[in-house]
């Protein structure tokens, strides 16, 4: 499933500058590509464009073709913060996805259970409450209530950026397991240079709701955090992202 954008913009009402100007994006099926940029650069715009939680001004989103018009199951979101159902357990908050999804009762319990296998959760972990969790385990259910909808598509916007550093890259891990695993389609959004050259197979790097480079990553997979500095690319990607961004760069 290819997304595309085609002279994609969005004004929010009151504004002088479009949040986003004439973005043209192609995200092939089965890539992993990270929007990178700074605070106020469009890009959790453009990612809630294509995911159908936010409308183009003018331009447009396609999905395999199809005009983005709203939100699809086929298109999972994942948030900074997660969106989990605080009154329910946890199993109780992926069983909510399968019924969106229409699966039946008698197949809920064992999906439940591999969802949680597959985010890296214990079984009983699904009877807690969010509230009783970790941000690390909470973000792993969150993500188990989004794979819930099996969605073809998976949208992150920033997941991991209120985790500890440890945690965070846990986190990746995890994320790359599941892409590597299921062949799904991932844009993810981050502010964070080392996080987007860990992850991404294309890093664009947006600057004022503009498009102002692609970057083909050149650093080999796979990429262990522990020694992700001394891979081939990995310091002229940085320092590049860096420059991009504004960043003064020590390395």
């Amino acid at each position: 499933m290819t997304i595309t954008t085609r002279d994609l913009t969005v004004r929010f009402p009151g504004t002088t500058r479009a949040a986003l100007h004439e973005v043209d994006l192609t995200v092939p099926d089965g890539s992993f590509t990270v929007l990178v940029g700074a605070s106020g650069s469009g890009k959790s715009t453009l990612l809630h464009a294509v995911a159908g939680l936010q409308s183009p001004t003018a331009g447009s989103v396609l999905d395999n073709g199809r005009q983005v018009a709203g939100p699809d199951p086929r298109r999972g979101m994942a948030f900074q913060r997660d969106v989990l159902f605080p009154w329910m357990s946890v199993a109780d908050n992926i069983e909510f996805a399968l019924i969106a999804g229409d699966v039946q009762r008698s197949e809920r319990g064992r999906r439940i259970a591999e969802l949680l296998d597959v985010v890296g959760l214990a079984p009983d972990v699904g009877r807690q409450r969010p509230s009783e969790l970790s941000g690390g385990m909470r973000q792993r259910a969150g993500i188990a209530r989004m794979l819930a909808g099996d969605p073809d598509v998976l949208l992150m916007d920033e997941p991991f950026a209120a985790l500890d550093a440890l945690t965070r890259l846990r986190m990746q891990d995890l994320i790359l397991d599941l892409w590597a695993r299921s062949g799904r389609t991932v844009v993810f959004v981050t502010h964070d240079v080392d996080e987007a050259v860990r992850l991404a197979d294309t890093i664009v790097v947006l600057h004022r709701g503009r498009i102002i480079e692609r970057i083909d990553n050149p650093v080999p997979r796979p990429r262990p955090a522990d020694v992700l500095a001394d891979l081939p690319g990995y310091l002229d990607t940085r320092r590049t992202l860096h420059h991009l961004l504004g960043v003064a760069d020590h390395v």
